[in-house]
């Protein structure tokens, strides 16, 4: 399948960082036996991929500002452009050997998500959206899942763990989202739900507390595959709030309906 140009230099350095974070998930096994190791050695191999990915996007526009999770914010001299980047989504399930990880990039123009690539290098899904120009599965079209009951519906969500988040909020908006839907499931890498929610593996999907770089790739692909993305008040401020939910049409509502529901008890 032919690209542009802007999502094959987007494809390139995802690839690259993506070889090296292939090698690192084979060593992480061996470390398990230790406990310092592991984790240190994660951090490292999450540090190394930013430092690819910012290399090779610097390299095909020098021009544009990176934001990403490790090196924070660098401004471009073009001041129009921003890459946003996660070059480890995933990484507690890289730190125990767990398969599902992603390197995720955006690029911001002008405040507007117009490309985003989420990649899992450990069975080489490549998720691809240009803002008009819909979204794919390596070279398959994407669609977002047509259920238009939550009976019917998995959704996918994430979980505040121990000292983060509003674990009592987190509590109640479970217990109201599973009272009416088909299952839930909670995966461990936003990127890659949001891509899982444009194929249709997933009817819909929210999360608090993310970060710009967990989610900026995954709003374009799940818009470009005919879905809804909003925070969790039904606004486009998502990058802002850190708040996202998404989902179908029908979906998207019913799920919004149902979190806002249970704020209340």
């Amino acid at each position: 399948m032919l690209h542009s140009a802007l999502l094959n230099v987007m494809i390139k350095a995802a690839r690259q960082a993506g070889r090296r974070l292939k090698r690192d998930f084979g060593e992480v096994e061996n470390l398990q036996v230790s406990l310092k190791g592991p984790a240190n050695f994660v951090t490292a191999a999450d540090r190394k991929a930013e430092e690819i990915l910012r290399e090779e996007l610097g390299k095909a526009r020098p021009g544009y500002g990176f934001l990403g999770e490790e090196g924070g914010r660098t401004e471009g001299g073009d001041g129009t452009h921003l890459w946003i980047v996660d070059p480890l989504d995933g990484t507690t399930n890289f730190l125990h050997s767990i398969p599902h990880f992603a390197v995720s990039i955006a690029l911001e123009r002008e405040g507007a998500i117009v490309a985003g690539l989420v990649y899992n290098p450990a069975n080489e899904e490549m998720f691809l959206a240009e803002r008009g120009k819909g979204a794919f599965l390596n070279d398959t079209r994407l669609r977002v899942a047509a259920r238009r009951r939550l009976a019917d519906s998995v959704i996918t969500c994430g979980l505040p763990h121990f000292g983060r988040g509003d674990l009592d909020l987190s509590r109640k908006e479970l217990g109201a989202v599973q009272e009416k839907v088909a299952g839930l499931r909670r995966f461990g890498s936003a990127a890659l739900d949001l891509a899982w929610v444009a194929v249709g593996r997933f009817d819909g999907y929210w999360e608090r507390n993310l970060s710009p770089w967990d989610m900026a790739a995954g709003i374009l692909l799940v818009r470009e595959a005919g879905g809804f993305v909003t925070d969790l008040d039904g606004k486009d401020t998502m990058l802002t709030t850190g708040d996202i939910a998404a989902g179908n049409g029908i979906i998207h509502r019913d799920l919004l309906h149902t979190l806002k529901e249970a704020r209340k008890t």
